[in-house]
């Protein structure tokens, strides 16, 4: 009896949670990370500050954990998909594909928390800010692996740099986020696709095959 009280305990805290990190990605979509307070969460929530706070101990926490989570989901809709295509120039396309379909149907519409949190902290030292960097980094890794199985597989040339390409990879995307939310362009997305065709076509092995269609 004790010990199913004590699992059914845990899984209540559990969807406590997930219902309260829901609600702070929701926010933060909305305000930014600057916007997540255990206060403003309780609200949305219909929780006590106290509830909120037995989860998360400090506003600090609740930021970290959100952003946590937020990179989760972007791994499972990006990331990990992709994995299942094989290594080389298909899997470095379909990485972009995705991301900019995360783009236009998830941070277009609800904003990106990774672009306001880069506003936010840029120049904010603290544990917020490590979190942010750590999450950005781990993804700027994975392009890097792609770009750099890529060339090793004879997709890409010799003498591709990887880090310039991902350079470029994140100006396409950060043009994405300019016109698509500021600009109100309807076809940034597209825009975005034809950019990166280009870009991979300056790098092919052989500059006179035509890169594969990226849809």
């Amino acid at each position: 009896m004790l010990v199913g009280t004590s699992t059914e305990r845990k899984t209540k805290g559990e969807q406590t949670r997930a219902v309260i990190l829901e609600a702070a990605l929701s926010l933060a979509a909305r305000e930014g990370l600057e916007g997540l307070t255990i206060g403003a969460i309780a609200a949305c929530t219909g929780m006590s500050k106290s509830g909120v706070f037995a989860h998360f101990g400090s506003r600090e926490e609740l930021q970290i954990a959100t952003l946590r989570e937020y990179h989760r989901r972007f791994e499972a809709q990006v990331f990990l998909p992709a994995l299942k295509q094989p290594r080389g120039l298909r899997r470095l396309q379909t990485l972009f594909t995705l991301w900019v379909a995360h783009v236009s149907e998830v941070e277009i519409p609800q904003d990106c928390i990774y672009m306001s949190g880069a506003v936010d902290y840029d120049d904010r030292p603290g544990a917020v800010r490590e979190e942010l960097v750590s999450t950005i980094a781990l993804w700027r890794a994975a392009l890097h692996r792609a770009v750099t199985q890529a060339v090793q597989e004879k997709h890409l040339h010799f003498s591709t740099d990887p880090d310039q390409l991902v350079f470029e990879m994140y100006g396409i995307m950060l043009g994405l986020h300019h016109d698509a939310r500021l600009m109100r362009s309807d076809d940034s997305a597209h825009r975005a696709t034809r950019a990166f065709a280009r870009l991979i076509q300056d790098h092919r092995t052989h500059p006179e095959h035509q890169i594969q269609k990226v849809t």
